[in-house]
């Protein structure tokens, strides 16, 4: 129920995510694969709870990058790119395998 499973669409079959010994550390493996890499590549380990990205408890489809992607670094790195806007949704266009070179 933290978070409602069912109002978030997540499965409800608990051994995809959760081992059988407790519910803590639940690991969702699917989200490399269908979503955006976070158990590979850059984001593997660098996080520790779905909320590090997921800030918004009622819909887990919006995300925030800027919580680690701070600015100015982040704007600085991209002064060359066009169109670049400091904003989750844009990080996510240009870069949706979390990887620098797309």
């Amino acid at each position: 129920t933290d978070p409602n499973h069912v109002a978030q669409n997540y499965p409800t079959d608990c051994a995809i995510c959760h081992n059988t010994a407790s519910f803590e550390g639940a690991r969702f493996a699917q989200h490399d694969a269908l979503y955006f890499p976070i158990y590979s590549g850059a984001h593997a380990g660098r996080w520790n709870a779905c909320s590090n990205c997921h800030n918004v408890p009622s819909n887990f489809a919006i995300f925030n990058c800027l919580g680690c992607h701070v600015d100015p670094d982040t704007s600085n790195r991209h002064r060359e790119v066009s169109g670049y806007s400091y904003n989750s949704q844009a990080c996510y266009t240009c870069h949706p395998t979390g990887r620098a070179e797309n």
